[in-house]
């Protein structure tokens, strides 16, 4: 069945968590992270139902072949677990703190950062997901942390519900990532998203955004041809199918950060929104902060750097901050060569 048929809805989800206190912290370390190679090629499913088909795909020297088990192959929604994961890993690196492939994580708060309901069936559909990902295996000479390597694994190692709720609610989860993923966390190879990710409704509209963060980025402009497009999102649906859905997702104009246009020859233009704050809108800085930013890059136009981060803050889904003074230090800091990817 067409990808078309299979996705519901032309509308945004609802922001169902908007004062979350997951996000009420440094500016880093709530951002949702996703890794290069994922980002890259189109190893989950676009499907809402059960895929059970074997996928073969092959780029630029780049050959996988994803087979699902038998409650069908990993989904982009499944996905958010692995983004969840990468943004913890993330977050505890830039705070310092040692990590591991294994992760502890309240499932609760892995629902509210990904935007996913907390009624019994959210519980439900995230056991689901767990073991679609832990099934779904693949074979692929992907490089990470720029070894290449022909190998077969899964997309996480394990997982485990350590704790439930005397109704049987799942209330943590112990988790170990994939060898090829932690390594990718471990160079930074990673890339933020906007937290309005978790609010696309369509999986094909995820994928496209995807795309769009990992080839176009801050640059003023990218362009795709449509059946590379396609080939490169995973779209098993015939080609005038999927230019019909990408027509429908240009007028829906959904994608956060990014705009497209259709342009001859079958060609798509990607291109950053131009977004600006009201006077007044948006974090406010002590002089306090910006003296010390211009301690921590010399010669800086301290309103200048303003500037640019409250660009980045509005860009980047609007996050709440628990200190404006300090997200902003710790941009600056990264900027000045802390290195990792904004």
């Amino acid at each position: 069945m067409a990808d078309h048929a299979k996705q519901q809805g032309g509308s945004r989800l609802p922001d169902r968590h908007p004062t979350a206190d997951f996000f009420i912290c440094d500016i880093f370390d709530a951002l949702p992270k996703d890794d290069l190679a994922s980002m890259e090629h189109p190893l989950f499913s676009l499907s809402t139902r059960a895929d059970l088909r074997v996928l073969s795909y092959s780029h630029n020297g780049v050959e996988v072949t994803v087979t699902p088990s038998v409650r069908g192959r990993a989904t982009l929604f499944d996905k958010d677990i692995l983004i969840y994961c990468i943004s913890q890993l993330m977050a505890a690196i830039n705070a310092g703190q040692p990590i591991s492939r294994t992760l502890h994580l309240r499932a609760h708060d892995l629902l509210v950062a990904t935007n996913r309901e907390t009624s019994g069936d959210g519980y439900r559909r995230l056991v689901d997901a767990f073991e679609r990902l832990a099934g779904t295996r693949i074979t692929t000479n992907i490089a990470t942390a720029e070894i290449e390597e022909t190998t077969g694994f899964g997309l996480i190692e394990t997982w485990q519900i350590q704790r439930r709720t005397r109704g049987g609610r799942m209330v943590s989860v112990r988790v170990t990532l994939a060898e090829w993923l932690f390594r990718a966390v471990l160079s930074k190879s990673v890339l933020t998203l906007s937290r309005d990710y978790f609010r696309l409704r369509k999986p094909l509209e995820r994928r496209i955004y995807e795309l769009a963060r990992k080839h176009c980025g801050y640059q003023p402009e990218w362009r795709i041809s449509l059946p590379v497009l396609a080939h490169k999102s995973g779209s098993a649906s015939p080609l005038r199918v999927f230019r019909r859905m990408v027509r429908d997702m240009i007028a829906a104009d959904h994608l956060p950060d990014y705009e497209l246009a259709e342009e001859p020859g079958d060609m798509i233009h990607v291109r950053p929104r131009r977004v600006a704050l009201a006077p007044g809108e948006g974090p406010h800085l002590s002089p306090e902060a910006l003296d010390e930013a211009r301690r921590l890059i010399q010669g800086a136009d301290a309103y200048a750097l303003e500037a640019e981060w409250r660009s980045w803050w509005l860009a980047t889904g609007r996050p709440r901050l628990r200190s404006s003074d300090a997200a902003f230090l710790g941009w600056v800091r990264k900027k000045a060569g802390a290195g990792g990817r904004q």
